[in-house]
């Protein structure tokens, strides 16, 4: 964990755009996000900026083995490092707005879940409305798209924005407790049924 957070800390300091926190995601708020992920069956599932691989390990223990787990991060030394430590995962070091693309390449259906650990509010209104239409394209009509926000962002015009699109993207929009533990407090949108993309 140690490790973890140093290396957070070095790739926030060197590219705090892309990266958005100089810390890891608490214990709490991981199981928060990642307990969309089916415990049967054979999930597609995709993983967006994963970073030191916090969300990674939970996903791989709610799979067990199962299904396919492609991890799509931006910064390459996290991407490496992901690799190394997680060799059952599919990472690729890509930008999350090519996710159609990557799929396409793989010769996948459309996922049933994706988790973000993208920092929403620190991206341009462009960035996010991108990557959001990705994210819906990549979505089986079922799926269920998870990603989180911190409480002290939450009053800002992009964090407001990412919200309205997401409530434009998905026919439900759900948000989680807030997770007081977490450095700093942080929440989870749970967004079902992608609607049509215009």
């Amino acid at each position: 964990m140690i490790s973890d957070r140093s290396t957070f800390l070095s790739q926030f300091i060197r590219h705090p755009l892309t990266t958005g926190a100089a810390l890891p995601s608490g214990s709490t708020l991981t199981r928060d996000i990642t307990a969309t992920v089916p415990r049967r069956g054979h999930p597609l599932v995709v993983e967006l900026g994963p970073g030191t691989g916090v969300f990674t390990e939970a996903i791989q223990q709610r799979l067990a083995g199962r299904g396919h787990h492609l991890a799509v991060e931006v910064n390459p030394s996290f991407a490496t490092g992901l690799a190394r430590r997680h060799p059952r995962v599919d990472v690729v070091h890509a930008d999350a707005a090519t996710l159609g693309d990557l799929l396409a390449q793989r010769r996948l259906a459309a996922a049933d879940v994706v988790i973000s650990g993208l920092p929403w509010a620190a991206l341009p209104q462009d960035r996010q409305s991108v990557i959001l239409d990705a994210v819906v394209g990549s979505l089986d009509a079922g799926g269920v798209f998870t990603t989180f926000a911190y409480r002290h962002a939450l009053p800002t015009p992009p964090a407001r924005r990412f919200h309205r699109l997401l409530t434009e993207a998905f026919d439900e929009v759900t948000v989680g407790r807030t997770v007081w533990a977490n450095m700093p407090p942080a929440l989870v949108y749970h967004c079902r049924r992608p609607l049509p993309r215009p």
